[in-house]
Formats: structure tokens, sequence, C-alpha cells
């Protein structure tokens, strides 16, 4: 498995992004490795698909395959026919900040890999804390760590983690951290801006502050200087609230 695993890798900051590149530098010589991502940053995109157009790909000089579309179209491609294989892990990443938290449900580089996920193999996207890929290199060092780990024990099973590695040398990381995620304050207001012809457009705020980061959270581990590893999963369905549910639809037909 850990010589012949199909991995492939993608991102939502580009093809053309630091965090991708250390990305591949580090997993090269653990399998076929095969990267396909966005033509340009698509962060924020969630796990949106492209339906109301064709989708281009391209091969770069470097052999990275790009769409002019989203990471959950990326690996979408992927994972159902434009390759003769399907991978047998996604990796995606290395994103230039955090996915922490509330950050998870808007991220395209945990939605790659939650594309991954829903195709049925094991599926990884890495973050680090801080943006401007300072230390990028330790982060793609920690990513490997975690490849090879799933390679070496031969991992099949649909798992999908979210793991955010603090921008410090890999010798000042304290370890690792199983995490459940977090919570933000609300987002901060639009800012409205004019144009040249005075015509408003709009900028999306910044995320809220942290709202809950206590002991155990994704927030906490990574200022204390440890990796944090969040297991996710797909079902929203609210089962704590179903009885209540029943009871206010009791009768509407």
């Amino acid at each position: 498995m850990a010589t012949m695993a199909r991995i492939l890798i993608s991102n939502d900051d580009g093809y053309h992004a630091p965090g991708i590149e250390a990305l591949y530098h580090a997993l090269k010589d653990l399998g076929d490795v095969t990267v396909m991502a966005p033509d340009q940053n698509r962060s924020g995109a969630s796990n949106s698909l492209t339906l109301d157009r064709p989708l281009n790909v391209r091969q770069t000089d470097n052999g990275f395959y790009t769409v002019n579309g989203t990471p959950t179209d990326c690996v979408h491609l992927a994972s159902t026919g434009f390759f003769e294989h399907r991978p047998d892990i996604v990796v995606s990443g290395i994103n230039n900040g955090q996915n922490m938290g509330d950050d998870t449900l808007y991220s395209g580089t945990v939605a790659a890999a939650m594309e991954g996920f829903l195709s049925g193999v094991p599926s990884l996207a890495f973050s680090q804390v801080n943006r401007g890929w300072g230390e990028i290199e330790a982060a793609a060092q920690v990513a490997r760590q975690f490849v090879q780990m799933f390679l070496e024990k031969n991992i099949r099973t649909a798992l999908l983690w979210n793991i955010n590695i603090p921008n410090v040398p890999l010798a000042e990381l304290k370890g690792f951290e199983v995490t459940r995620l977090g919570r933000r304050h609300t987002a901060q207001n639009v800012h409205v801006m004019s144009n040249h012809r005075g015509e408003a457009h709009y900028w999306i705020g910044a995320a809220g502050e942290v709202k809950d980061g206590a002991d155990g959270t994704d927030f906490h581990a990574t200022a204390q200087g440890r990796v944090s590893v969040t297991p996710l999963q797909v079902d929203l369905t609210g089962y704590a609230s179903m009885a209540d549910t029943a009871s206010l639809v009791n009768g509407l037909l």
C-alpha cells in the first residue's frame, strides 16, 4: 500500500499556492501522487459544485492539474472518472490560515477532504493556524507523518480529519491533541464601499472572535502549541430536537 498508494492532493488557495507545493514535495515519494486544484484562490467555497457551466482541466508544466472550479469540483472529478483509478487517500491543503470551529462550514480546504470522504476514502484537511506561510516546511512534515501513518496502517475506512498546525518549527511543536470544534461569535458586519461610479459594493466582514475556546477545543490546543486533530462527520441531523420537531409538525396536514 505505502509504495503504490494513489494520493490525491487538492486545496482551496489555488494550484500555485506555497502550501500545496510544500505538501506535494513532502508526499511525492510516498506513492503515486496527483495534484488537482483550482486554477485560482477559492477560499470560502465550502462544498459547492459547479453545475451551471462545464469545467476545464489543464495540466501545468509541473504536472499539476488545474480546474476552473471549486475544491469540491476537483476532488469530485478526480474520484468519478477523470483519472483511470480513484484515489486511495485525499489530502487537502496546506491552507493559508486556520480552519477551526465554525470556519469548517465555509472552508474549501475542509470541503475538498469532505468530498474525498463522501467518495469512500480516508481524507485529511491540513491548515496552518496563522496566515503568511510561516514555517510551511514544518507543517508539510507534520502532514507527511499523518499520511505515512495512514498508509503504513493500511487504513481504507472513510475517515475525515481536520488538522490545524501552529506556525512553529517542528521541534517546537508540543505534540498532538484530538479535539472538538470550538465556536466563534457572529461575524463582523459587512463592509460597504463605493466604486468610481459611486455604486455601492460589499465585502464580507471578518470572522467573529473565539466564543468557545475551552480546554478540549481546536482553538485551545493550537494556542498551547499542539497540533489539533478533529474527526468530523457529515450527518447534520439534530437528533436532540427530533421529538420537539415532531410535536410542532404533528397535525399540519
